[in-house]
């Protein structure tokens, strides 16, 4: 059933719409300088300047550069008919935005209050470098109080300070949460009392960009509580910011969450340089990176090396009349930062005491965790911990059966028992999407009826997919924990590490959603809530909500930092939010820890992750929606394009999720006639939505397979990297690196690439033209089934009849040669039809789809056998074309059917009788 139809507008977001505004501002400036003095294009030009400049006013008074005093004292120009140098300063005002120089250049900043007085001069080379940020303002004040405030607070800057700021003042509670989502340059927020609440800047330009603002509700708030109510908004939306609250109540009348909620708390009578001060030690305490300084102070200092490196301090290698080409082209900083010392300011990893033991405290303030733990060998590795740390043989785990594969080998070194779950087919374009809430709940019911319910310790998902799918996290994780309150969750975000640092996403994180139900279900409200829920369930009616009294929050998210942060490749962590952890897990973890993190981790890689938290703290927001915004670019280029869209089309969310997974109606971002589609309903509500980073482009009418297409065209001939193909699609990604360079640069490939299938059109012969289109039917008419994951042979379940297989005694009874034969492709069917059970004894992983489509013990079925027959990929994994499917010899099986009956058997006899 559809919900309301989502706004829509011909801009993404406001950031295109101000940037597109300026350059309709200086376009028509130009025009208005070039024309007659007296004429009838004269006085239209300039009523359509004066208008843009009006309706700009209200977009720029969220911002401190170019700042509304600029804006009037253009006005000004015009008015004084000063055409040429109103075209001169509007054009370098426009400069300064679209490269965003007037952000490294403070200079620009500081004449601010004189009009439109721009400083172009070079920095003097002995200038300090200065980051700029902006300081948010909340107060009902006047021109002239706003005025003095900005002169008395630049009269408080010191030459040598390493930050300056500009300020934004906004009079209202709603203009206040506008600008924190319009205005990525604001890093602290100061409340001063009670602001009004409603806005009177609101026009129907800016009311489809800010509907979470406008339906919050809360005007009939007391105006004495908006101020704290401001503060906890700041940080549900960008937790990120300092915040900072300016009040007269005294300290005994302060609510014990007002105190809790902004970093420090003043008085007006206090010092206006108090407060300057602490706003930029608050940005300097978030600046702080305790390795990476540690390391680069450790690379200055002179030492001797008498320990097991030779390559540390670059001795090996610049000394090297072989490999110092090596040394060159890394650098020597590389080399000096290089050492196997844990002394001199650096820590262990393993056991951390000082610089790394608060880097990992200060990612888990940035990434809202309890714990976080770095990892230096991928999160392939930070899987296994996690499976290691929590479940032991003989546990259930719920997994996800397209997982990353890393999971089911740590199921095979943990000894648990997986109950697979099934993701919805997605055939037409060869790939699965994700598992519905409701067969997981079928799942763990069916244990709970056959008695196993006490056995079941984790849900592994994968949150987002390699396509883009994620899952409501809150409603999954409520209503499983509704029948089983002490569920451990894992949710594999090695795709999704940047989705914390914007709020449409976060909402969907593992970390976010553990401290919103904690903090929920610890509530006197909820305890009704549950208890009005419980009196209304109908018989039998199985619970939606956990019991209060019952209910545990853990939580574990995987992350690679390097697949869309910025970290060197392996880079990941391991956030935790378990309330349990010292109780239960903190022993397990660290041993787990220690079983898999080397003892000699890359400093290098360390240091990484330790600046990527501190760019994330500071940009994240803001690099984040750009990403999307490239992203939304891309898609609506190929969309609009002729030439593009004749080959290409852009897969959106209708193509990926069924219509009863998305109550909200959503079914795409963009069309050429709507615009764009805003999405926050979706994200908020729908049981999937889809990343729109992740743009998954059909080409079937190309006539070229998604394998060809990757090597021929894109790498071949434009050098364009990408991560995964199927049948019929190629999967591109942006993220914080992305530029509009690098999305222009995509469209002009794909432009030659379209123009290239034309000639080649244009020169087949009749045959080659049948051939041709017999090989567009394949690609979009005629697709290969995807097959069911089919089930474990009764040697190898847990339990007979009951979900839950042994892969782990499957996988090592492989060991012995003896055991196992190889069969080709085209003898399986056959064998099959004689009444022969192939049971697999390896993994076999197709790239792409990259997950298994047959583990250790599971029986082979005739669909599997026909998709791996389709298959048109060069890799799978664990397959061996020249001899065939590695499957157990029926001996085998018959004789582990009798180990498994005997069931209680002792451990000795049973070896016995597999050897």
């Amino acid at each position: 059933m559809e919900e309301n139809k989502p706004d829509s507008s011909y801009h993404y977001n406001v950031a295109q719409l101000r940037l597109e505004s300026w350059n309709n501002l200086k376009n028509e400036s130009i025009k208005l300088e070039k024309c007659n003095r007296g004429s009838s294009d004269e006085k239209k030009l300039q009523n359509n300047l004066r208008r843009l400049l009006n309706e700009m006013e209200i977009i720029e008074s969220y911002f401190a550069f170019p700042g509304i005093l600029r804006l009037r004292a253009l006005n000004e120009m015009l008015e004084r008919q000063e055409h040429t140098a109103l075209t001169n300063k509007i054009a370098e005002i426009t400069k300064h935005l679209v490269s965003d120089r007037y952000r490294s250049n403070p200079d620009l900043m500081e004449d601010e209050d004189q009009g439109v007085e721009i400083s172009d001069r070079g920095e003097h080379p002995d200038a300090v470098k200065k980051n700029y940020f902006e300081v948010l303002f909340v107060e009902d004040i006047s021109l002239q109080e706003e005025c003095k405030l900005r002169n008395d607070l630049k009269d408080l800057r010191g030459s040598n300070e390493q930050f300056n700021y500009g300020i934004v003042v906004q009079r209202s509670f709603e203009d206040a949460l506008i600008a924190l989502h319009f205005n990525y340059n604001i890093q602290a927020v100061v409340v001063r009392y009670a602001p009004p609440y409603h806005s009177k800047k609101l026009t129907p330009t800016l009311k489809p960009f800010i509907q979470k603002v406008l339906n919050l509700d809360l005007a009939s708030k007391p105006s004495s509580e908006l101020g704290p109510v401001l503060g906890d908004l700041v940080k549900k939306f960008r937790p990120e910011l300092d915040t900072y609250y300016v009040t007269d109540t005294a300290l005994g009348k302060l609510k014990d969450t007002t105190l809790k909620t902004f970093r420090r708390i003043f008085y007006r009578t206090e010092d206006l340089q108090e407060l300057h001060l602490t706003i930029l030690r608050g940005i300097s305490e978030r600046y702080e990176t305790p390795f990476f300084s540690a390391l680069k102070e450790y690379s200055k200092k002179p030492t001797g090396i008498f320990h097991a490196m030779p390559i540390s301090r670059g001795n090996s290698v610049f000394k090297s009349r072989w490999i110092n080409d090596f040394g060159n082209f890394y650098g020597r900083n590389m080399f000096l930062a290089e050492t196997s010392s844990t002394t001199g300011g650096l820590d262990s990893l393993l056991q951390p005491t000082g610089s790394l033991k608060k880097a990992q405290k200060m990612a888990s303030d940035a990434y809202g965790s309890l714990n976080t733990f770095f990892v230096t060998n991928g999160t392939s590795t930070a899987n296994k911990i996690v499976v290691q740390a929590l479940v032991k043989p003989g546990d259930v785990i719920l997994i996800d059966r397209d997982c990353h594969k890393s999971h089911h080998y740590g199921l095979v070194l943990s000894g648990a028992y997986p109950v697979y779950l099934d993701s919805y087919p997605i055939e037409e374009y060869s790939m699965y999407g994700a598992v519905p809430l409701e067969q997981i709940k079928e799942k763990l019911l069916r244990l709970k009826k056959e008695g196993r319910l006490d056995l079941v310790k984790m849900l592994l998902l994968t949150n987002c997919t390699f396509d883009g799918l994620v899952y409501n996290v809150e409603k999954v994780m409520q209503e499983i924990l509704a029948i089983k309150p002490d569920m451990v969750f894992l949710w594999d975000e090695a795709w999704f590490a940047f989705a914390g640092f914007t709020y449409n996403y976060k909402q969907r994180t593992g970390m976010f959603v553990a401290k919103k139900l904690h903090e929920k279900y610890n509530s006197s409200a909820y305890r009704e809530e549950y208890e009005e829920h419980i009196k209304n369930l109908k018989k039998d009616e199985i619970p939606r909500l956990p019991e209060p009294d019952k209910v545990r929050i853990r939580v574990y998210s995987t992350q690679s930092t390097h697949k869309t942060l910025s970290s060197f490749r392996q880079g990941s962590m391991i956030h935790i939010w378990d309330e349990d952890f010292r109780r239960k897990s903190e022993n397990t973890f660290m041993e787990a820890y220690m079983t898999h993190t080397s003892t000699s981790p890359n400093y290098q890689m360390l240091a990484s992750l330790d600046v990527g938290r501190r760019q994330v703290q500071f940009e994240g927001y803001e690099l984040v929606e750009k990403s999307i915004e490239m992203a939304m670019v891309l898609r609506a280029k190929i969309n609009d394009h002729p030439r593009l869209n004749k080959y290409f089309d852009v897969l959106t969310v209708s193509d990926f999720i069924p219509a009863e997974l998305r109550k909200s109606g959503l079914s795409e971002y963009y069309t050429s006639k709507e615009g764009w589609n805003r999405m926050e309903t979706a994200w908020e509500k729908d049981e999937f939505v889809l990343d729109p980073t992740k743009i998954t482009l059909h080409i079937g009418r190309t006539g070229v397979d998604g394998d060809t297409f990757k090597n021929k065209y894109l790498m071949d001939k434009f050098n364009i990297q990408i991560n995964k193909t199927s049948r019929n699609t190629v999967l591109f990604m942006t993220n914080i690196g992305t530029t509009r360079g690098s999305v222009t640069y995509l469209t002009n490939a794909l432009l030659k690439i379209a123009d290239e299938l034309d000639k080649e059109l244009l020169s087949l012969s009749s045959k080659e033209s049948k051939i041709r289109e017999e090989k567009i039917y394949s690609l979009t008419k005629d697709f290969p089934p995807l097959p069911d994951f089919s089930y474990f042979h009764n040697s190898f379940q847990a339990v007979p009849g009951v979900p839950g297989g042994n892969i782990r005694e499957a996988f090592f009874l492989a060991y012995n040669e003896e055991n196992y034969e190889y069969m080709p492709l085209e003898e399986c069917l056959p064998a099959m039809e004689n009444d022969r059970t192939l049971v697999a004894s390896s993994f076999i992983i197709p790239y792409p789809p990259g997950f298994p489509v047959l583990v250790p013990g599971q029986v082979v079925s005739k669909e599997i056998i026909r998709f791996l027959t389709a298959l048109d990929v060069s890799e799978i994994h664990g397959y061996r074309a020249d001899l065939g499917l590695r499957i157990f010899k029926e001996n085998v099986l018959n004789r582990q059917k009798t180990v498994t009956s005997m069931g209680a058997m002792g451990n000795n006899k049973k070896k016995k009788l597999i050897k």
